[in-house]
């Protein structure tokens, strides 16, 4: 079974195909029926999502804290 940070790889590799698609063949947002079709808002959102995956990456992993004292 994969790890946590290896699904999370597996999901960002997944929303930046699907960025990837996007930008090569744009969409314009259209109405049908009633129904809105906002392909900018749907683009927004997995760049929203592309950064919480970030986010829950970079936590995994270690960090560094600088920190400088007086005397």
């Amino acid at each position: 079974m994969p790890t946590d940070a290896e699904q999370l790889a597996t999901i960002k590799s997944q929303v930046l195909a699907l960025l990837v698609d996007l930008t090569e063949n744009p969409k314009p947002t259209y109405n049908v029926d009633g129904q809105n079709v906002s392909w900018t808002e749907y683009q927004r959102m997995l760049f929203e999502r592309l950064d919480n995956i970030n986010a829950q990456i970079n936590a995994e992993g270690p960090y560094e804290h600088h920190s400088q004292g007086f005397s």
